[in-house]
């Protein structure tokens, strides 16, 4: 069997638990060390306890007392924006040159989106997963830069009021800012903004998203093979990612100019409209919570591929 490194989770919530199983059936490079939460209560902890995994209840602090610890090369923070910053600080005082990958919007690290970016930040120490909304729709954004310069990108992100955690919740100022700033930063767009609603229709309804990008003009079907390659690029890691519909184009022509706030006021080019739906593989949670498969479906692709590079160094 060929060698793996060992990784923690801080968060036995619902991103937690269910990156838990992902790794346990799907991680190549990677096996679960520990699981951290807070609540000696919670069904994530008693999960792992009952797959083998080594859990502390005592949060990070109970994590680095723990014997595990001395062999755990990669964290995965599954907890708040706030929390990882403290998180971080405390880990990297006490193992330096650890590896966090940070599934929250605290964004200490670089924006990481696998398929547009994920290989270049291999060697960085703190990798941030952006938000679900943002592994939903940047690649999108990124798909429309590499033909035309983008202008504006709007991404609206609608998940069932049922997948969002306390967590989600917590974190809604930050997920706005921190897609936004992702959309230009490794999406392309000089602007960027991003929506979230939470849907709370029963039965639930399955994530779907929506991305809107003013470009200059160029081919449209250089544009939609670009939408269609990238989206089978994510397929790989998240199979229920797909479109809902062709990709839709709007000419805006010089005699019908539009406003966007903070980009100008008479505006031409070409909007081009994605529409997105994410279904969960629902290793731990219902299918329709496709904004936290996507999320760890991300973090595992790019922490495996940071394991397989740090064991092709050391071999």
């Amino acid at each position: 069997m060929s060698k793996k490194l060992k990784a923690a989770i801080i968060g036995s919530g619902n991103i937690g638990t269910d990156l838990l199983i992902k790794i346990m059936r799907h991680g190549k490079n990677l096996e679960v060390g520990a699981l951290v939460g807070i609540d000696p209560a919670s069904d994530g902890l008693e999960r792992a306890r009952r797959l083998g995994v080594a859990t502390t209840h005592e949060g990070v602090e109970g994590l680095v007392r723990m014997t595990e610890f001395a062999d755990i090369d990669v964290v995965f923070d599954a907890t708040s924006a706030s929390a990882h910053l403290r998180n971080d600080a405390f880990l990297r005082h006490r193992k330096p040159g650890i590896r966090l990958v940070d599934l929250t919007p605290a964004a200490i690290g670089p924006y990481c989106i696998p398929v547009v970016n994920g290989d270049a930040h291999l060697d960085a120490e703190n990798v941030n997963m952006v938000t679900c909304g943002g592994q939903a729709t940047i690649p999108i954004v990124a798909a429309v830069s590499r033909v035309a310069k983008v202008h504006y990108g709007e991404i609206v992100a609608s998940i069932s009021s049922r997948s969002a955690g306390p967590g989600t919740r917590a974190n809604i100022d930050e997920f706005t800012e921190t897609t936004s700033k992702a959309i230009e930063v490794v999406g392309g767009a000089t602007k960027g903004k991003a929506i979230i609603v939470l849907n709370p229709a029963e039965p639930p309804l399955i994530m779907r998203d929506t991305v809107y990008t003013l470009s200059e003009p160029a081919a449209e079907g250089a544009i939609e093979r670009s939408v269609e390659e990238m989206v089978r690029a994510v397929q790989q890691y998240v199979p229920g990612y797909r479109l809902k519909q062709r990709v839709q184009f709007d000419r805006i022509e010089a005699d019908r100019p539009i406003n966007i706030p903070g980009i100008g006021s008479r505006l031409t080019g070409l909007k081009t409209s994605v529409f997105l739906e994410v279904e969960g593989a629902a290793h731990y949670l219902p299918a329709y919570a496709g904004n936290l498969d996507i999320m760890t479906s991300a973090a595992l692709r790019t922490a495996d591929r940071m394991a397989e590079k740090m064991l092709a160094t050391t071999a």
